[in-house]
């Protein structure tokens, strides 16, 4: 029997996914898209070896963003996917006793089924040493262009298939063809590609409808109204819960202020044992009020030394990964400044970027604003500054009506 390790590449930007974060990070009904394509192969395969591609710069996220057993490795990709692709292939083949097959497959792709992966196993045992795509036969009339969108051409679809993936292929014939293609300029779209410009065999099984790949802001949307529509309950009524959040921290000599996770110019600085981004701590503490789970300082005590100077970016991600344990999905934020400087509105947008993109969020679900004090009390004497926020999220353990 041909024994099976899984590559995700996940390196690449995903910028035609929209603000917020690289695709698979974002948050389809709470869960990031990459956790669910790795609770899919787990639960497929609870042993199999899983590697996990992604860019130098997602190291932390990455690591905040799935549920991580001792058959989940994480390697640095390339710059572009097929160079990720061989890395995670030569990290697979490293390991002691490694699989006879690869499964390789989109971190965008978080809806195939059991019952694909079924039919690309079956297929490659009863035939080794041919490669696997599961694809779809092309429906739709297809047509030619020229670079001024008028028709050249009507092209026959009579056997056109657009592919999927997971695509499988034996490890060390597939590795061998990766590393041939890391000195070609050749751009390969997909894995099998190689084995075609090989001259060797891909075949066909049938994929399925569902499992598209996430690329553009309206794919999202709907993979959002498909898994609350499949999670729903008759006859059941939301469990939306809000919390609410609050910290202040003292004005100080200083250069810079931390916002929100957005580094602001200023006279002052804010004095605290972490980062002191009042606003991050107030929306952290909105996070965990959703919960029930008390306040930052039982999360992260200032007491202790290991938060000296942490970027408080992590204390926010370990409370909305609370919130999806608990079987939330966190669907807005909104977080209020009570200053009389800096002003707020200019880094306004700087600071709905940066949260959105720490929670997994569109930036149209994060909401900044400010007001000044009237030179009232502290804050009107500019000696600190005064946070509010509050998170909204729904549950998944909905209240029967």
């Amino acid at each position: 029997m041909p024994t099976v390790g899984i590559v995700i590449p996940a390196a690449g930007r995903g910028t035609r996914a929209g603000l917020g974060c690289q695709k698979a990070y974002r948050r389809i009904a709470g869960e990031t898209v990459i956790n669910r394509v790795i609770k899919l192969f787990r639960s497929w395969n609870f042993d199999c070896p899983i590697v996990v591609v992604h860019h130098a710069d997602d190291t932390a996220l990455l690591d905040a963003c799935i549920d991580r057993d001792e058959n989940i490795y994480t390697t640095v990709g390339g710059n572009e996917r097929q160079a990720s692709v061989l890395e995670g292939l030569r990290f697979l083949s490293t390991l002691a006793g490694h699989p006879s097959h690869v499964f390789i497959h989109d971190a965008a792709r978080p809806f195939a089924s059991h019952e694909i992966l079924n039919r690309v196993l079956e297929s490659i045992v009863k035939e080794p040493a041919v490669g696997v795509i599961p694809a779809i036969a092309v429906s739709d009339t297809l047509k030619r262009t020229d670079s001024n969108g008028l028709i050249t051409a009507t092209i026959p679809r009579d056997g056109m298939f657009r592919a999927q993936t997971p695509q499988a292929f034996e490890l060390q014939t597939i590795l061998a063809l990766n590393e041939r293609a890391a000195t070609s300029t050749t751009e390969y779209t997909d894995d099998a590609s190689l084995f075609e410009e090989a001259g060797l065999p891909v075949r066909i099984v049938t994929g399925d409808a569902r499992n598209i790949k996430l690329t553009y802001p309206e794919d999202f949307e709907e993979a959002d109204r498909f898994v609350r529509f499949n999670s729903a309950h008759t006859n059941s009524v939301p469990d939306v819960r809000v919390g609410h959040g609050y910290d202040t921290h003292r004005l100080v000599s200083g250069e810079e202020i931390i916002l929100c996770g957005v580094k602001i110019p200023h006279k002052s600085s804010l004095l605290g044992h972490s980062d002191a981004d009042v606003g991050l701590h107030a929306l952290t503490n909105a996070f965990l009020g959703t919960i029930a789970a008390d306040d930052i300082g039982s999360h992260f005590s200032p007491s202790d030394p290991q938060w000296k100077g942490a970027a408080s970016d992590m204390f926010l991600r370990h409370a909305a990964k609370l919130v999806v344990e608990a079987g939330g999905t966190i669907t807005h934020c909104d977080v209020s400044f009570v200053c009389e400087k800096p002003r707020i509105s200019i880094h306004r947008d700087a600071m709905r970027d940066s949260v959105a993109r720490i929670v997994g969020l569109d930036r149209a679900r994060v909401s900044v604003k400010a007001g000044t004090n009237e030179k009232n009390g502290f804050v009107g004497r500019e000696e600190g500054i005064v946070a509010f926020a509050t998170a909204t999220a729904v549950f998944a353990n909905n209240i029967r009506s």
